[in-house]
């Protein structure tokens, strides 16, 4: 008997357990903030002459009180021209978000910022506060050295 009410309560654990984790195992979105951002500057870092190398967009974002910096990494196959990328032709998912205006709606957590491509579909930007890419906007680069200390 003992047997079997250990068993049972094992049982209702592993089912409480799948329940409270199934929405993140299937991509449920956590409460985040959504807000109208200006972008406050932005910033490339572009592979050359590449084969399947990363380039780099940097944007800096006014969100509220807070400045929020986030960069997308894409893959790139280009040569002679590295403002081009021959991959996006395959893969409209690899293609470099451009903002639409100089306010957009944006949503974040603490890792990552959410924009929208023309076609709906969500960007996810890394945020990072590694590099001081911006020379245009002081307050982007005070962002920058506020979370490097």
């Amino acid at each position: 008997m003992k047997l079997h009410l250990n068993t049972g309560l094992l049982q209702i654990a592993v089912c409480l357990s799948a329940f409270l984790a199934a929405p993140a195992i299937f991509g449920a979105t956590v409460d985040r903030p959504q807000v109208q951002a200006r972008l406050l500057d932005h910033a490339e870092l572009l592979c050359d002459n590449c084969f399947f190398g990363p380039s780099y967009y940097y944007y800096c974002f006014e969100a509220g009180d807070k400045v929020l910096i986030g960069y997308q990494k894409t893959r790139v196959l280009n040569w002679e021209d590295k403002s081009k990328n021959h991959l996006t032709k395959v893969h409209k998912g690899w293609t470099v978000w451009s903002p639409p205006g100089e306010t957009v709606p944006i949503s974040y957590d603490d890792t990552r910022i959410w924009v929208a491509r023309p076609d709906g579909k969500p960007v996810k930007l890394m945020q990072s506060y590694s590099r001081d890419v911006f020379i245009t906007n002081d307050r982007c680069r005070e962002a920058v050295k506020a979370k490097a200390h």
